[in-house]
């Protein structure tokens, strides 16, 4: 049963169910399920995730939803528009026909979410739910109406006595089918509409279905890494879906692969918080509210909870502080980190008091006492806390029964604890809370002094994994350059870890990075983590490349992660859980999902190349001087787009432009506030930067300063205060001041 009347109604027409192209109005539970038949095969289908239909466009409040359905040959272009909150209106176009259109149905179905009756009059299929009535219209009309219990007896009825059949004809009852041939209706539209009485349900339905004037407004990345946003945005789209054990809304892993009615991995839900903020802040709260759900008595995160299953024994790498933090500096919404903060910190002190059983500060992967998990008390089940579960990394560990850990040092898993102890530094600080952030804070450079000193392999000049006791493992992975992402790494180690990196015999190579290096005996079992490509260690390694000023590694790790996604993105539509580091393909092995969540990690490095927030260097904008558009995106300031139009970079809130700049570089640290503008600038090249702010005129300038020495303002009423910057070198500090007067114009909503 999928109801929630408390989703906000601008979301509230959407793919909210298993079956991808079922639309649900979710506050009343009313379902428009299509149905499409095959004489050739006398076999129907409700679409289920797989080879039927190929994922399109989607918003993610559902405003456009665009899919292409191939079942039995015959190719069907969907298309979902919604009128307004109250009102969807649907097409389909075929395509490419597979058989005599006559002999292919598409099936509409109306239905409730508790049987209510659905009605045939005037039309119109009708369906009251409590005092409210949902009419479904459609442009031609049905060649036939028939009723049944369920849209699986619609199926069953087709695959049983074929579409030549006449018995099941009605008006009335809990299903109401409206059945269409392509021979007759190879294209048709239809609308549904939500009103107080069932002739004005019909009359707006009916109001609906013409097609709506222009393209729907989507978020779009074009120019540098081009179809980087509209990637990410898809992906979140169509794997947000509604969970009717817990009532919640979340994005899951993957549409195609659960465990059960629902299924959330704790980091995956963080990463779907992170990606899902850059369109929504509400649907990003709702994922790390999920996330944070997985909390248990014990003070860890379980590592998964199922309609099945809980492992409560074990949990995840610690990554969940940094994906917050992170989308706080995007919006700057302080009630998310009170969300967050308190599970966070009993997480991160259980780490220290169950996964460190020598007490020396440097914790191991392990499987508590509690809980019913399956693999609880194993060596794999231990595995499991890292995320990787069968990297060739813990190979050589041994698992000790009377500590419940394994007997390695994990230099990701360390990493990573590091890391999330000094972003939960950011938060407690944040927050107001001055012991904890100096506790934290302290912990996050002991893990960094530890970490430098016990996990570096000085023979082989890289980080790895070694056994508590002191050898180190033979097998390396990518988890080797974590040190750069927690600030570990002295600056020597660093600049050997590049060698690694851009070596094509160890990390190196066209598809990168391997999950274990190509020399490795593993590399070659091309199986989940022996040897492949896994969007999320690319996301974290890009992180901290950037973080050691490694611009131009990063960038060039971002530019072959973007290629890797496309080549099974573009035309195939394929969001790879991981991928082959030999030819990058993502269908190449039959146990890999081919529609996951996290492999939008790819496309968003794309996003962040051009436009990102994060601890390093704040709310960034990187300017190539190439035409580009991103956006609108989540910020501080609401939705906006950047746009760069000859050699301009405008950032604009609708139609309204709050900040110009024809420099060539990278902007970083930028806070524009209700008196203020400030940032870093890093110019690639030598010349005079004309810097703008359209929304102040000069009369309302108090200050200019540029590395705090006052400059002269420039403008007009009509352009608004500029700044002629000179020959300034990478690292100036440019900081405006103006009449907080004007500070609506940059309010949120203003």
């Amino acid at each position: 049963m999928i109801v929630d009347p408390t989703i906000p109604v601008q979301r509230a027409w959407n793919t909210w169910s298993d079956r991808p192209a079922e639309l649900t109005f979710l506050p009343l539970g009313v379902k428009l399920t299509p149905i499409l038949y095959s004489t050739s095969q006398r076999r129907a289908t409700l679409l289920p995730p797989g080879a039927d239909i190929v994922f399109g466009r989607h918003a993610a409040d559902g405003a456009r939803i665009e899919f292409e359905t191939r079942h039995a040959g015959t190719h069907l272009d969907f298309r979902y528009d919604r009128a307004d909150p109250y009102a969807v209106r649907g097409e389909w176009n075929g395509r490419v026909p597979g058989e005599w259109g006559l002999r292919y149905w598409v099936t509409l179905c109306l239905s409730g979410a508790k049987g209510e009756e659905v009605v045939y009059r005037d039309g119109a299929a009708v369906i009251r739910v409590g005092t409210r009535h949902v009419a479904l219209v459609t442009r031609e009309e049905a060649v036939q109406v028939t009723v049944h219990d369920t849209a699986e007896a619609v199926a069953a009825d087709y695959d049983t006595n074929g579409y030549f059949h006449t018995a099941t004809r009605g008006t009335c009852g809990r299903v109401i089918a409206l059945r269409f041939n392509l021979e007759m209706m190879r294209s048709n539209a239809f609308a549904a509409a939500v009103a107080d009485c069932p002739d004005l349900a019909i009359r707006n339905a009916r109001a609906a279905l013409p097609a709506p004037a222009g393209d729907a407004c989507l978020p779009v990345q074009t120019g540098m890494h081009a179809g980087a946003l509209d990637a990410v945005r898809d992906v979140m789209a169509w794997n947000t879906v509604y969970d009717g054990i817990n009532h919640r809304p979340y994005t899951s892993v993957s549409r195609i692969w659960n465990l059960g009615k629902f299924a959330v991995w704790f980091n995956d839900q963080t990463y779907a918080a992170l990606m899902t903020g850059l369109f929504d802040t509400g649907i990003a709260r709702e994922n790390m509210a999920v996330a944070m759900a997985s909390a248990t008595p014990q003070g860890n995160f379980a590592c998964i909870v199922t309609s099945n299953d809980a492992w409560v024994d074990r949990t995840q790498a610690p990554n969940g502080a940094f994906m917050a933090w992170m989308m706080y500096l995007r919006t700057r919404d302080r009630s998310l980190l009170e969300l967050v903060y308190g599970p966070l910190v009993r997480n991160q002190r259980w780490w220290r008091t169950h996964r460190d059983p020598d007490g020396r500060g440097l914790v191991s992967c392990g499987t508590s006492a509690v809980g019913e998990g399956l693999y609880k008390g194993t060596h794999f089940g231990a595995r499991n806390e890292t995320g990787m579960d069968n990297s060739p990394t813990h190979d050589e560990a041994v698992y000790d029964p009377h500590t419940r850990t394994l007997s390695l040092l994990d230099v990701g898993l360390n990493c990573t604890l590091a890391l999330d102890a000094e972003m939960l530094a950011l938060i407690a600080a944040e927050l107001g809370h001055d012991t904890e952030a100096a506790e934290f804070a302290a912990l996050a450079a002991s893990g960094r002094a530890l970490i430098r000193d016990e996990l570096w392999d000085e023979t082989r000049g890289i980080f790895a994994n070694r056994q508590r006791d002191g050898g180190f493992v033979r097998s390396l992975g990518p988890t080797s350059f974590y040190p750069l992402i927690c600030g570990a790494a002295t600056p020597e180690q660093a600049h050997s870890l590049l060698r690694y990196l851009e070596d094509p015999a160890t990390f190196g190579g066209e598809y990168v990075l391997p999950n274990v290096t190509r020399d490795d005996p593993a590399f070659a079992d091309n199986v989940y983590w022996r040897g492949r490509i896994w969007p999320n260690v690319n996301y974290f390694v890009w992180h901290g490349l950037r973080r050691y000023g490694f611009d131009e590694q990063a960038s060039r790790l971002a530019a072959q992660s973007m290629a890797l996604f496309n080549q099974s993105w573009t035309t195939r539509r394929i969001s790879g859980e991981n991928y082959s580091a030999i030819d990058g393909e993502a269908s190449d092995q039959p146990d890999t999902d081919l529609f996951l969540s996290w492999g939008a990690m790819l496309p968003m490095l794309g996003v962040a190349e051009v436009m990102d927030f994060n601890p390093w260097t704040g709310w960034e904008i990187t300017i190539t001087g190439q035409d580009t558009v991103l956006g609108p995106v989540q910020s501080p300031l609401g939705a906006l787009t950047l746009m760069v139009r000859d050699g301009v970079m405008r950032l604009m809130r609708g139609a309204r432009v709050l900040l110009c700049c024809d420099m060539v570089g990278r902007m970083t640290d930028i806070v524009l506030d209700k008196g203020m503008f400030s940032c870093r600038l890093a110019p690639a090249r030598s010349g005079r930067i004309i810097l703008g702010l359209p929304f102040v005129s000069p009369e309302k300038t108090i200050a200019a300063q540029v590395n705090g020495h006052g400059v002269a303002i420039t403008g007009d009423t009509a352009t608004g205060s500029l700044i002629a910057l000179d020959d300034i070198g990478a690292g100036a500090t440019v900081s405006v001041h103006y009449t907080p007067t004007i500070a609506a114009a940059i309010a949120p909503g203003a």
